[in-house]
């Protein structure tokens, strides 16, 4: 009988054990796909705890600092993609089961944009594209009909947002002011003194983080006869955006992102447009998918959508992009918008107490910043500390000029004439900023952490060009 006892005993504290080891084990790995929270993504993050190989030999989880490039996947958009895909088949024009499912489950996804972004699905309508430079050239090719239609976009703007309007029509600058940020007087100044017929903005910089008033320049846009285009590239994965001002003329008339940026690397993206002038229009992407009826020598075209998504459709990136909008509305943009803001601030503040920095963009006012910090140091080349910091302690930042030459150019002080003398300059001889852009999974621990080796980091690339290279520092 004691032995009996003794052994109930046992069991008991062993099955309290295993009870206890497997619910840590679903706090410490998180299944399904419920409640993300800022807290919590990081758990969700493919690729976080991966180890890579650093130039010095060592192995180490690499701190993202890259995210207004490209952000990593989510394991649930991952493994949405991979469920779905065990139920593909071809778009709209096949017959079978699974056709049939795609099919309906690709359009399902174009409400579930509209509603994302809060377009009237009586006035908006939604093709996909591959990315927001994708979506810009489709839109450029389609709305601009001669080259003397006239475009007002800024300096602040994205290559992206810059050339598809340059090679198709005729381009006007808004200027920035001093700080970076975009001048809506100038704006307007340009309306008023040119016949505009698309204004065409960034809805937040890549370079600085600065967020653009869109529904005060759709506004003026409107108030002038011209339209408003909106580069969303930048704001999707940060901030709530609503194709609806508080006022009809403040309303968005076509907005464009990726889904790239939204943690979903499946080449998806959308773009969301007045229904009207897109069927008024045609892009310059012809074929499969884009006809009503071909005869031997005359075609009639479908409307919108479908006329701007020639080819077989990216499933996978829609898919993957439906999954990221359900993610993102979870987490919730107040709480990602509050914890960027906690990390732009930390990281400023531990940069300003550094010798020979400089901090681009308004360094006291950070409420209108997405997560991004750009900086550099006025003593030492940065293409070499970037590399210092990858190679050395596996941190990923971007350095350059960020697809934003214009912009950067203004923010150096450099003038039109003293960039050509750059034209033929390797990536290394050519001015540039560090660039630290923000995810949700990013901590402060991890900007507490490039605080910490960036001094060690400078002192390395100090020496290697001091012993090998003999470069001028990057500020000319």
């Amino acid at each position: 009988m004691k032995r009996m006892k003794k052994w109930l005993a046992g069991f008991m504290i062993l099955s309290m054990v295993i009870c206890l080891l497997s619910a840590c084990g679903e706090t410490a790995a998180p299944e399904g796909d419920s409640g993300y929270t800022i807290d919590n993504i990081r758990n969700y993050v493919v690729g976080i705890d991966e180890k890579m190989e650093l130039a010095n030999g060592s192995k180490k989880t690499v701190t993202n600092f890259d995210n207004a490039a490209t952000t990593p996947a989510l394991q649930p958009v991952a493994d949405e993609v991979e469920e779905e895909l065990k139920k593909y088949g071809s778009i709209g024009r096949g017959f079978s089961p699974k056709s049939d499912y795609s099919t309906d489950l690709y359009n399902s996804t174009r409400d579930k944009v509209l509603e994302f972004v809060g377009a009237d699905p009586e006035k908006y309508t939604v093709f996909y594209v591959n990315n927001t430079t994708d979506g810009l050239n489709k839109l450029a090719s389609a709305l601009i009909e001669d080259k003397s239609d006239v475009v007002l976009t800024t300096r602040i703007e994205h290559h992206s947002n810059d050339l598809p309007w340059r090679e198709n029509g005729t381009v006007i600058y808004a200027e920035v002011d001093d700080q970076g940020r975009v001048m809506y007087d100038e704006i307007e100044k340009q309306l008023k003194k040119n016949k505009v017929k698309y204004v065409s903005v960034t809805a937040a910089s890549n370079v600085t983080g600065y967020v653009t008033d869109v529904h005060r320049v759709a506004k003026l846009a409107h108030k002038y006869g011209a339209k408003i285009i909106v580069d969303g590239a930048q704001i999707v994965a940060h901030r709530k955006f609503s194709m609806l001002g508080e006022t009809e003329d403040e309303n968005i008339d076509f907005f464009v992102f990726s889904a790239h940026k939204m943690y979903s690397p499946y080449g998806g993206g959308a773009v969301v447009g007045l229904t009207d002038v897109l069927r008024e229009h045609m892009p310059k992407f012809y074929g499969g998918g884009t006809i009503n009826i071909v005869g031997d020598d005359w075609v009639e075209y479908a409307d919108a959508p479908k006329s701007y998504e020639a080819g077989s459709p990216n499933y996978p990136g829609v898919i993957g992009l439906g999954k990221a909008i359900d993610i993102l509305e979870e987490v919730g943009f107040d709480n990602i918008e509050a914890h960027e803001k906690v990390l732009n601030q930390k990281l400023v503040d531990g940069l300003l107490k550094m010798d020979n920095v400089i901090v681009y963009g308004d360094s006291e006012d950070l409420s209108d910043r997405v997560g991004v910090v750009t900086f550099n140091f006025s003593d030492i080349n940065t293409h070499l500390l970037a590399e210092q910091l990858s190679q050395q302690y596996g941190i990923a930042t971007r350095r350059g000029a960020f697809c934003a030459n214009p912009y950067v150019w203004r923010l150096y002080g450099l003038t039109d004439e003293e960039v050509r003398n750059f034209a033929e300059c390797s990536d290394v001889n050519t001015p540039g900023m560090i660039r630290v852009s923000f995810g949700i999974y990013n901590t402060e621990e991890e900007v507490d952490y490039l605080l910490k080796v960036l001094p060690d980091a400078i002192k390395r690339a100090k020496k290697e060009n001091e012993e090998n290279l003999g470069l001028a520092n990057p500020l000319y």
